[in-house]
């Protein structure tokens, strides 16, 4: 009989391929889930024992299961949950998450999500420590330190030690990955103008996200494409901000993943400037005016 933490990690990967296929993502990354799952229900030796003992290297010597999808059994080892997996069934919820820590309220917790693209306490832990939290008003070296204390303790009471000790030679997440290097701008915005062609053809599967959606509507279209080796999803963005300022219907996020790291973009039209009426990619408008100048390209 498959060991217990086996049995529930088999079962996220395959509820994670069941939602991709739904959602028409790539059959490759379909498959790829599934063969993980398989692999993980079959395993003689339990998978938290085998990451305690090796890290994330040690996930990546069973069968299948390379870069991406060890790093999300590490997530389901070290928090218990998989963020890619809230947002495809649409449950999503980073900004309570981080509003959560001490320290930091709601409309800081939006800010950071949208601005920095926070979404786990392993991202916030890591940008309070790279300098990225150093970005945004209010963030003094006292509230760095007390973000700093608390997230030491709250993770360290959700990680066993020995997990601990593996986490941090593992593969970087989110906000390590916000460091190294980015897709052009010219491939983000070629993502923005299929996924916004698509939902114009009502080519997309529509999920009910949980925030901002009391009725419980599916309404969000969710697009799974790839450039490359690089993975995307995207969907318009859900946050309060978007719905105060009435972009719920323009503001696109995309998350990406070639196999180092998850990273989230948004973009957006500008309203302002020489880019004005133009599909914007957030916090790179000076990449944005080079390539429109080189190139145009239909907003």
């Amino acid at each position: 009989m498959a060991h217990r933490v086996n049995q529930h990690v088999a079962g996220r990967l395959e509820e994670a391929a069941r939602l991709l296929r739904d959602q028409g993502a790539d059959p490759y990354r379909v498959n790829a889930y599934r063969r993980a799952a398989l692999t993980v229900r079959g395993s003689a030796e339990p998978v938290d024992d085998l990451f305690r003992q090796k890290g994330v290297a040690g996930l990546k010597e069973l069968r299948g299961v390379g870069d991406t999808i060890a790093r999300a059994i590490r997530e389901l080892l070290v928090h218990g949950r998989l963020p890619m997996l809230d947002r495809l069934r649409g449950e999503s919820d980073p900004v309570s998450l981080l509003a959560s820590v001490p320290g930091i309220g709601g409309v800081l917790a939006e800010r950071l999500h949208d601005e920095l693209g926070l979404e786990t306490l392993a991202d916030l832990e890591a940008a309070a420590h790279d300098g990225r939290l150093d970005t945004i008003a209010g963030f003094g070296e006292k509230r760095l330190v007390g973000i700093r204390d608390s997230l030491a303790h709250r993770l360290g009471r959700v990680r066993l030690p020995p997990l601990a000790q593996a986490c941090a030679t593992g593969t970087p997440g989110v906000g390590a990955a916000s460091l190294a290097g980015s897709p052009p701008v010219s491939e983000l915005l070629d993502v923005d103008r299929e996924y916004r062609e698509k939902v114009s053809a009502g080519q997309l599967q529509l999920i009910a996200p949980r925030r901002f959606n009391p009725t419980g509507e599916a309404w969000l279209p969710i697009l799974h494409t790839g450039r490359g080796t690089r993975h995307y999803t995207v969907l318009y963005s859900n946050t309060a901000r978007a719905h105060s300022a009435g972009k719920t219907r323009d503001w696109v996020v995309l998350y990406h993943d070639d196999g180092s790291g998850e990273r989230l973009h948004t973009v957006i039209t500008a309203t302002h400037g020489s880019l004005r009426g133009q599909r914007v990619v957030a916090g790179r408008e000076a990449e944005c005016v080079a390539f429109y100048s080189r190139s145009p390209y239909a907003a």
